[in-house]
């Protein structure tokens, strides 16, 4: 089996009440430690924002070190089995998942996984006035 095949059993069974030293060494069979320790650090440091709109979407934005990403978890996959992919506006992304094929993921995208399964994401409401000035703050950066 694929070590992307195994992201998702190994994200399920993170949860919240029970994240240990076992749930942290199933991260790190799959990803490297720096990757890891990446993520963790974005999550403690409460910079994986959950944008709920007033229409019921989601939207993850992840405060970096050097600029602001947009993180898309789980779009619809364009394949006939439907499978859903992930995506992140990070260089990272672009250049180690998609260009060269390094990585799995970035660590914003798994910030945001991981995050969302420990319950760690800072929620806030956002309004159609909002949602467009931060699209547009995304594409002038």
């Amino acid at each position: 089996m694929a070590t992307s095949a195994l992201v998702p059993t190994v994200l399920e069974s993170i949860r919240p009440d029970t994240f240990d030293e076992d749930g942290l060494e199933k991260l790190r069979f799959l990803f490297s430690d720096t990757l890891v320790l990446a993520a963790l650090d974005l999550i403690d440091r409460e910079s994986v924002i959950k944008y709920k709109k007033p229409w019921g979407g989601i939207q993850y934005e992840v405060y970096g070190s050097t600029a602001n990403y947009t993180v898309f978890p789980g779009l619809p996959g364009p394949s006939p089995d439907n499978k859903s992919s992930s995506y992140c506006t990070c260089p990272a992304f672009a250049y180690s998942v998609l260009l060269s094929r390094t990585q799995i993921m970035c660590k914003h995208l798994l910030a945001t996984l991981v995050a969302e399964r420990l319950s760690k994401c800072i929620e806030r409401n956002i309004q159609p006035n909002d949602l467009a000035a931060l699209s547009v703050r995304h594409c002038a950066s």
